[in-house]
């Protein structure tokens, strides 16, 4: 239907009996909203495309059927009716239906009555829906920390969408299915944790129902004490890295997010000591330190005799050199810094945000943090935190940051890339991509094309191989490890699947960087070269064995993770100790072992370090003080800060604390030291340092035997032996 138009631009209407003369184009909503004449709508808001989803906008024009007043343009003469016993008996019906499918009373309007579905069906008189509800849930998403999804009380009036593409520039949500089967996705069909979703609160706020609400976590605010203070989020909103946050959600949040003075010397955190919170420097310098000292835990004796009490003591590397150290260079820590082996101490500094891994998993402090000056931080929760991670703004600061003054100490902290030109530093510092995973997501699987190589930023990976009975985790890597060379250098093909253990940030490297790093730097191809060939051949070892023990059996005997076991053979054994007694006498004392375990046939596991192959004491120490050898017998190394984490995690309770007495500086007195207690985790060393372990030597019956599980079982477990 053409549209004729005054020479002013402007058509003449009646609305409800009522002439007036709009601007052509308007729509009949619009032209009502502007002489007073309310029009009752769910998915409309004002200077949003109009969509016309949910049909509640119906008017009478005279036509056949009624019109979604939000997209129908107003022509001359129109005459339009809104509040006729045919509209209200409509708008009630629809009201009806999606009250079929919608809980009542919704989580928003519990929290605050504000439902607008919920207020419209009252103010039309619908109590009880005459239709049937939707006999399967739809669900609810718990897996963001800032925002709550219940998809039954969603009504798809894209109003969450709109906000998101349109306000935001976002372009997170979307639909997804068709008709009874459509819903809201985020990305393609993640959970919201999990999606490129920012936690803005644009969609949060734009929802007329309770499918996206706040969630509101009780004993989240942090203590505002002396030396700290709240904030108004139109404060927040002035300083830069803010921008694009929204109010409302920092409004919402204000008890998560605090500013913190700091005088110089103050301590801000402490290294071992579990935290739930970062820090973000906004003016003043820190100095990071680990004040733990950088030495082994020897075990020493002398020649008056095997059962002669031994000592363990604190030495040094230079006394104590061990091969295939693997990091010498630097100390990694939960920063956007590392720190040098020789002298583990650094400088923080604006900008910077210290704590990020403490914050996301509840990991201890990495290290010791004192204020240079006077420090002004802001202190916050995990879901400010990831809300401001997902900022674009705040995620560019860091991120150069981290390019400009961790990247190249953290590329040369591995050996191999030490002789690394500066050129190429500077060349990989603008390439390379910084890639964030959540929890539980895949980086790279087993057998897909290799195209990148990685260097692990934050948190860990877990590296695992899928056998015929089931999955064998290789390693767990940590900041400073990488993965991905052999794919590159061999096959093409993935060898693992690398997975995110938690809140995951790599380095990622193209294959074209990475083929050209190569090609230039011989001694970095070589030192690659060499570390794939050892893991290609530890692959090697394991497919034979795959194909010779029932893997099933051996997996669900949990034999496959341990590389030494302690077995006691029950048959011989009279429970008299003397293992348990030999281990306490060769370590100060204190045993690490314990006589009881699992137990197959007539032999006894016995509770000693089994060199896990799934070591989970690996995971979570924050300054990578437990790793593998190349033979994959797992070691504590001298940095280790005591925090205890590794012993905690360890499921077989193989891992102790020893306290030390050292001397360290004294804060409260420049210049002054002091005697401290300092702990080191040991375990089971296989006392090495004797021709063999106290506790098979000491025991007087041949019961107690050191062996490789998968010589020791294999025969039997493949007889059939063990059930």
């Amino acid at each position: 239907m053409s549209v004729t138009t005054t020479p002013t631009g402007s058509v003449e209407i009646t609305i409800d009996g009522q002439a007036l003369r709009v601007p052509a184009g308007t729509t009949v909503f619009d032209a009502a909203r502007m002489q007073g004449i309310s029009i009752p709508t769910l998915c409309h808001l004002q200077n949003e495309t109009p969509v016309g989803v949910c049909r509640l906008c119906v008017v009478d024009t005279g036509a056949r059927v009624l019109a979604a007043s939000c997209v129908r343009p107003v022509e001359p003469g129109l005459k339009v009716v809104t509040n006729s016993e045919k509209v209200v008996a409509t708008r009630k019906t629809l009201l009806e239906l999606m009250m079929s499918d919608h809980p009542s009373p919704c989580a928003r309007q519990r929290n605050s009555g504000d439902c607008e579905l919920e207020t419209l069906a009252a103010a039309a008189g619908v109590r009880e829906p005459r239709y049937a509800r939707r006999s399967v849930s739809r669900g609810h998403d718990d897996s963001s920390l800032s925002i709550a999804v219940d998809h039954d009380s969603c009504i798809l009036c894209d109003r969450c969408i709109r906000g998101c593409d349109e306000v935001r520039n976002n372009f997170v949500l979307g639909r997804m299915g068709k008709g009874y089967a459509a819903d809201i996705a985020f990305d393609l069909n993640s959970p919201m944790g999990d999606s490129t979703c920012i936690s803005c609160g644009e969609c949060m706020v734009s929802c007329p129902t309770g499918a996206l609400t706040n969630k509101s976590v009780a004993g989240t605010a942090i203590a505002i004490g002396p030396g700290a203070e709240g904030f108004e989020a139109e404060d927040l909103l002035t300083i830069p890295v803010f921008h694009g946050v929204s109010g409302t959600f920092l409004e919402l949040n204000r008890g998560a997010i605090v500013k913190r003075r700091f005088h110089k010397g103050e301590l801000i955190c402490k290294e071992g000591d579990f935290g739930s919170t970062a820090f973000f420097i906004l003016e003043g310098k820190a100095r990071v330190s680990i004040s733990s000292p950088i030495a082994h835990v020897k075990t020493q004796g002398g020649a008056q005799g095997f059962f002669k009490r031994l000592t363990s003591t604190l030495a040094p590397r230079e006394s104590d050199k061990r091969e295939e150290e693997a990091r010498d260079r630097t100390i990694p820590i939960d920063a956007s810094v590392d720190l040098s082996y020789e002298n583990p101490v650094a400088e923080l500094g604006t900008g910077d945000l210290f704590g990020e891994m403490t914050c996301m998993t509840f990991y201890p402090r990495s290290a010791t943090v004192r204020a240079e000056s006077e420090v002004v931080a802001y202190e916050m929760l995990r879901n400010v935190l990831d809300i401001m991670l997902k900022n674009k703004t705040f995620r560019a600061q860091v991120d150069q940051n981290y390019r400009k003054r961790a990247l190249e100490n953290h590329l040369r902290g591995v050996p191999m890339f030490a002789d690394l030109s500066t050129d190429f530093i500077e060349h990989l510092k603008e390439s390379v991509e910084l890639v964030r995973f959540a929890p539980g997501q895949v980086i790279a699987r087993q057998g897909d094309a290799a195209d990148s190589f990685y260097l692990v930023r934050i948190g860990f990976v877990k590296i695992s191989e899928n056998y015929p009975g089931g999955e064998l985790v290789l390693a767990y890597l940590s900041r400073g490890d990488y993965f991905g060379e052999i794919g590159l250098l061999g096959g093409g093909a993935r060898t693992a699947t690398c997975t995110a253990l938690d809140h995951v940030e790599v380095v990622r490297v193209s294959g074209e960087d990475f083929r050209q790093m190569v090609e230039r730097f011989p001694n970095v191809r070589r030192g690659l070269e060499a570390v794939a060939e050892e893991r290609r051949s530890a692959n090697a070892l394991r497919m034979q064995m795959v194909h010779s023990v029932p893997i099933d059996q051996f997996l669900s005997q949990g034999l496959m993770e341990a590389q030494s076991l302690l077995v006691l053979d029950l048959q011989n054994c009279t429970r008299c100790d003397a293992c348990v007694n030999a281990c306490a006498d060769a370590h100060d004392g204190i045993t690490r072992l314990v006589r009881d375990g699992l137990r197959f046939d007539h032999y006894l596991v016995a509770t000693s370090c089994r060199q896990c192959r799934d070591p989970l004491c690996m995971v979570g120490c924050p300054v990578g003080s437990i790793r593998r050898r190349n033979s994959l017998e797992v070691i504590i190394e001298d940095w280790c800060i005591g925090c205890g984490l590794c012993a905690r995690n360890c499921p077989y309770g193989n891992i102790n604390l020893h306290p030390f007495e050292v001397m360290s500086d004294d804060p409260e007195h420049a210049g002054r030291q002091k005697a401290t207690i300092k702990q080191k985790a040991t375990s089971c060393d296989l006392c090495t340092h004797l021709k063999e372990p106290s506790c098979v030597y000491a025991c007087p019956h041949d019961a107690a035997h050191r062996v490789d599980p998968r010589k020791f079982f294999a025969e039997i477990l493949a007889q059939g032996a063990l059930k």
